[in-house]
Protein backbone atom coordinates (compact mmCIF):
# COMPACT_ATOMS: atom_id res chain seq x y z
CA UNK A 1 0.00 0.00 0.00
CA UNK A 2 1.24 3.63 -1.10
CA UNK A 3 0.00 6.24 1.14
CA UNK A 4 0.82 10.08 0.03
CA UNK A 5 1.02 12.58 2.28
CA UNK A 6 1.39 9.88 5.38
CA UNK A 7 3.59 11.51 7.53
CA UNK A 8 1.06 12.86 9.89
CA UNK A 9 -2.54 13.62 10.36
CA UNK A 10 -5.09 12.04 8.62
CA UNK A 11 -2.61 10.64 6.61
CA UNK A 12 -0.35 8.60 9.40
CA UNK A 13 -4.17 7.71 11.06
CA UNK A 14 -4.75 5.85 7.64
CA UNK A 15 -1.16 4.32 7.33
CA UNK A 16 -1.90 3.14 10.76
CA UNK A 17 -5.16 1.51 10.17
CA UNK A 18 -4.90 -0.21 7.33
CA UNK A 19 -0.67 -1.38 8.83
CA UNK A 20 -3.00 -2.80 11.58
CA UNK A 21 -5.39 -4.62 9.11
CA UNK A 22 -2.17 -6.32 7.78
CA UNK A 23 -1.20 -4.27 4.47
CA UNK A 24 2.32 -3.35 4.51
CA UNK A 25 2.69 -0.18 3.99
CA UNK A 26 5.25 3.05 1.80
CA UNK A 27 4.98 6.57 3.67
CA UNK A 28 4.99 9.03 1.50
CA UNK A 29 6.20 12.27 2.49
CA UNK A 30 7.64 15.81 1.11
CA UNK A 31 9.18 18.18 3.96
CA UNK A 32 7.80 16.39 7.20
CA UNK A 33 11.26 13.54 7.10
CA UNK A 34 11.41 13.27 10.77
CA UNK A 35 7.66 12.76 11.33
CA UNK A 36 7.69 10.01 8.99
CA UNK A 37 10.69 8.08 10.49
CA UNK A 38 9.23 8.15 13.60
CA UNK A 39 6.40 6.44 12.22
CA UNK A 40 8.23 3.75 9.84
CA UNK A 41 9.84 3.08 13.42
CA UNK A 42 6.74 2.63 15.06
CA UNK A 43 5.07 0.56 12.02
CA UNK A 44 8.20 -1.67 11.92
CA UNK A 45 8.16 -1.96 15.96
CA UNK A 46 4.89 -3.89 15.19
CA UNK A 47 5.64 -5.91 12.53
CA UNK A 48 9.53 -5.80 10.92
CA UNK A 49 10.42 -4.85 7.71
CA UNK A 50 6.39 -3.76 6.93
CA UNK A 51 6.98 0.00 6.34
CA UNK A 52 8.83 2.06 4.68
CA UNK A 53 9.33 6.19 4.17
CA UNK A 54 9.43 7.66 0.72
CA UNK A 55 10.18 11.18 -0.20
CA UNK A 56 9.11 13.13 -3.18
CA UNK A 57 7.43 16.48 -4.62
CA UNK A 58 4.12 15.14 -6.60
CA UNK A 59 4.00 18.32 -8.38
CA UNK A 60 6.91 17.04 -10.15
CA UNK A 61 4.88 14.29 -12.65
CA UNK A 62 8.13 13.17 -13.89
CA UNK A 63 9.06 11.12 -10.50
CA UNK A 64 5.71 10.09 -9.68
CA UNK A 65 6.23 6.15 -11.72
CA UNK A 66 9.95 5.86 -9.30
CA UNK A 67 7.45 6.40 -6.14
CA UNK A 68 5.13 3.15 -7.42
CA UNK A 69 8.32 1.64 -8.75
CA UNK A 70 10.03 2.02 -5.08
CA UNK A 71 6.84 0.56 -2.98
CA UNK A 72 6.98 -2.31 -5.70
CA UNK A 73 10.85 -2.80 -4.78
CA UNK A 74 10.17 -2.97 -1.23
CA UNK A 75 6.85 -5.17 -1.24
CA UNK A 76 6.81 -6.97 -4.68
CA UNK A 77 3.69 -5.74 -5.37
CA UNK A 78 0.72 -2.35 -4.84
CA UNK A 79 -3.00 -3.56 -3.80
CA UNK A 80 -3.73 0.01 -2.15
CA UNK A 81 -3.39 3.46 -4.11
CA UNK A 82 -4.53 6.21 -1.05
CA UNK A 83 -4.19 9.31 -2.60
CA UNK A 84 -4.21 11.66 0.91
CA UNK A 85 -1.56 15.04 0.18
CA UNK A 86 -3.31 17.98 0.14
CA UNK A 87 -2.57 21.80 -0.13
CA UNK A 88 -5.08 23.97 1.77
CA UNK A 89 -5.28 27.77 2.03
CA UNK A 90 -7.37 30.45 0.96
CA UNK A 91 -7.86 31.84 -2.02
CA UNK A 92 -10.61 35.06 -2.15
CA UNK A 93 -11.81 35.61 -5.75
CA UNK A 94 -10.16 38.90 -6.74
CA UNK A 95 -6.78 37.96 -5.12
CA UNK A 96 -5.84 34.37 -6.94
CA UNK A 97 -3.06 33.81 -8.58
CA UNK A 98 -1.74 31.54 -11.64
CA UNK A 99 0.98 30.43 -8.55
CA UNK A 100 -1.80 29.65 -6.40
CA UNK A 101 -4.10 27.76 -8.80
CA UNK A 102 -1.01 25.63 -10.39
CA UNK A 103 -0.09 24.69 -6.51
CA UNK A 104 -3.38 23.33 -5.27
CA UNK A 105 -4.57 22.24 -8.81
CA UNK A 106 -1.52 20.35 -8.77
CA UNK A 107 -1.48 18.81 -5.57
CA UNK A 108 -5.02 18.08 -5.22
CA UNK A 109 -5.64 17.43 -8.91
CA UNK A 110 -3.12 16.69 -11.18
CA UNK A 111 -1.23 14.43 -8.95
CA UNK A 112 -3.33 11.88 -7.94
CA UNK A 113 -3.98 11.63 -11.65
CA UNK A 114 -0.84 10.92 -12.56
CA UNK A 115 0.19 8.93 -9.68
CA UNK A 116 -2.85 6.80 -10.35
CA UNK A 117 -2.00 6.10 -13.92
CA UNK A 118 1.48 4.97 -13.19
CA UNK A 119 -0.08 2.93 -10.51
CA UNK A 120 -2.57 1.33 -12.48
CA UNK A 121 -0.70 -1.69 -14.21
CA UNK A 122 0.15 -2.79 -10.53
CA UNK A 123 -3.12 -2.19 -9.16
CA UNK A 124 -4.86 -4.41 -11.97
CA UNK A 125 -2.61 -6.92 -11.67
CA UNK A 126 -2.93 -7.28 -7.74
CA UNK A 127 -6.92 -6.36 -8.65
CA UNK A 128 -6.28 -3.17 -6.10
CA UNK A 129 -7.84 -0.14 -5.13
CA UNK A 130 -7.38 3.52 -5.46
CA UNK A 131 -8.66 6.19 -2.52
CA UNK A 132 -8.72 9.26 -3.16
CA UNK A 133 -9.48 11.67 -0.25
CA UNK A 134 -12.01 14.33 -1.40
CA UNK A 135 -13.79 16.72 0.77
CA UNK A 136 -17.48 17.83 1.52
CA UNK A 137 -16.13 21.36 -0.35
CA UNK A 138 -15.97 19.63 -3.57
CA UNK A 139 -19.84 19.68 -3.25
CA UNK A 140 -20.50 22.76 -0.91
CA UNK A 141 -17.57 25.51 -2.13
CA UNK A 142 -15.88 26.93 1.06
CA UNK A 143 -15.92 30.42 1.20
CA UNK A 144 -12.58 31.98 0.21
CA UNK A 145 -11.35 29.16 -1.01
CA UNK A 146 -12.52 28.82 -4.84
CA UNK A 147 -9.20 27.22 -6.01
CA UNK A 148 -9.18 24.48 -3.49
CA UNK A 149 -13.15 23.48 -3.74
CA UNK A 150 -12.66 23.20 -7.66
CA UNK A 151 -9.71 20.67 -7.05
CA UNK A 152 -11.54 19.07 -4.88
CA UNK A 153 -14.99 18.70 -7.19
CA UNK A 154 -12.51 17.93 -9.72
CA UNK A 155 -11.17 15.01 -8.04
CA UNK A 156 -14.54 13.74 -7.36
CA UNK A 157 -14.77 13.56 -10.93
CA UNK A 158 -11.71 11.74 -11.37
CA UNK A 159 -12.95 9.40 -8.95
CA UNK A 160 -15.89 8.69 -10.54
CA UNK A 161 -13.94 8.61 -14.47
CA UNK A 162 -11.57 6.34 -12.89
CA UNK A 163 -13.91 4.16 -11.62
CA UNK A 164 -15.25 3.58 -15.26
CA UNK A 165 -11.62 3.43 -16.85
CA UNK A 166 -9.97 1.37 -14.68
CA UNK A 167 -12.74 -1.30 -14.76
CA UNK A 168 -13.13 -4.53 -13.73
CA UNK A 169 -9.42 -5.24 -12.23
CA UNK A 170 -9.45 -1.80 -10.12
CA UNK A 171 -12.16 -0.50 -7.83
CA UNK A 172 -11.60 3.68 -7.17
CA UNK A 173 -13.75 5.06 -4.53
CA UNK A 174 -13.62 8.54 -2.19
CA UNK A 175 -13.79 9.38 1.12
CA UNK A 176 -14.97 13.31 1.44
CA UNK A 177 -13.95 13.96 5.30
CA UNK A 178 -16.10 16.88 6.96
CA UNK A 179 -15.04 18.52 9.97
CA UNK A 180 -12.44 15.83 11.31
CA UNK A 181 -9.09 18.07 12.03
CA UNK A 182 -8.63 21.97 12.53
CA UNK A 183 -6.19 23.17 9.81
CA UNK A 184 -2.76 23.59 10.78
CA UNK A 185 -2.66 27.07 11.20
CA UNK A 186 -5.86 26.99 13.66
CA UNK A 187 -9.24 28.10 13.30
CA UNK A 188 -10.87 30.87 15.97
CA UNK A 189 -13.18 28.90 18.63
CA UNK A 190 -16.24 31.13 17.36
CA UNK A 191 -15.70 29.73 14.01
CA UNK A 192 -15.28 25.62 15.25
CA UNK A 193 -18.41 25.95 17.38
CA UNK A 194 -19.98 26.92 13.89
CA UNK A 195 -18.85 24.52 12.20
CA UNK A 196 -19.51 21.95 14.98
CA UNK A 197 -23.28 23.24 15.07
CA UNK A 198 -24.16 22.91 11.41
CA UNK A 199 -23.73 19.15 11.53
CA UNK A 200 -26.18 16.49 12.74
CA UNK A 201 -24.01 15.16 15.63
CA UNK A 202 -22.84 18.13 17.29
CA UNK A 203 -19.73 17.11 17.76
CA UNK A 204 -16.36 17.12 15.79
CA UNK A 205 -14.84 14.45 13.94
CA UNK A 206 -11.58 12.67 13.95
CA UNK A 207 -8.84 11.38 11.73
CA UNK A 208 -9.99 8.10 13.15
CA UNK A 209 -13.29 7.77 11.31
CA UNK A 210 -11.78 9.12 8.46
CA UNK A 211 -8.96 5.71 8.39
CA UNK A 212 -11.75 3.77 9.72
CA UNK A 213 -13.93 4.55 6.07
CA UNK A 214 -10.61 3.53 4.61
CA UNK A 215 -10.68 0.67 6.62
CA UNK A 216 -14.10 -0.24 4.93
CA UNK A 217 -13.17 0.36 1.29
CA UNK A 218 -9.46 -1.85 1.63
CA UNK A 219 -11.20 -4.56 3.39
CA UNK A 220 -14.65 -4.84 3.67
CA UNK A 221 -16.06 -3.33 -0.11
CA UNK A 222 -15.27 -5.66 -2.51
CA UNK A 223 -17.95 -4.60 -4.89
CA UNK A 224 -18.39 -1.08 -4.36
CA UNK A 225 -16.49 1.00 -6.83
CA UNK A 226 -17.13 4.93 -7.92
CA UNK A 227 -18.77 6.16 -4.60
CA UNK A 228 -17.68 8.87 -2.54
CA UNK A 229 -18.37 8.44 0.91
CA UNK A 230 -18.73 11.79 3.39
CA UNK A 231 -17.72 11.31 6.65
CA UNK A 232 -18.90 14.38 8.38
CA UNK A 233 -21.35 14.13 10.97
CA UNK A 234 -24.06 14.48 8.83
CA UNK A 235 -22.95 18.12 7.24
CA UNK A 236 -23.61 17.57 3.71
CA UNK A 237 -27.22 17.51 4.76
CA UNK A 238 -27.48 21.19 4.67
CA UNK A 239 -28.90 23.27 7.70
Amino acid sequence: MLVTGAARRVGAEIARTLHAAGAHVAVHYRSSASEAQVLVGELNAQRPRSAIGVEANLLDIGNLAQLVDTTLGAFGRLDVLVNNASTFYPTPVGKITPAQWDDLLGTNLKAPLFLSQAAAPALREARGLILNLVDIHGQRPLRRHTTYSIAKAGLAMLTRSLARELAPQVRVNGIAPGPVMWPVDGADEALQAEIIARTQLKRLGSPRDVALAARYFAVDAPFVTGQILAIDGGRSLGE
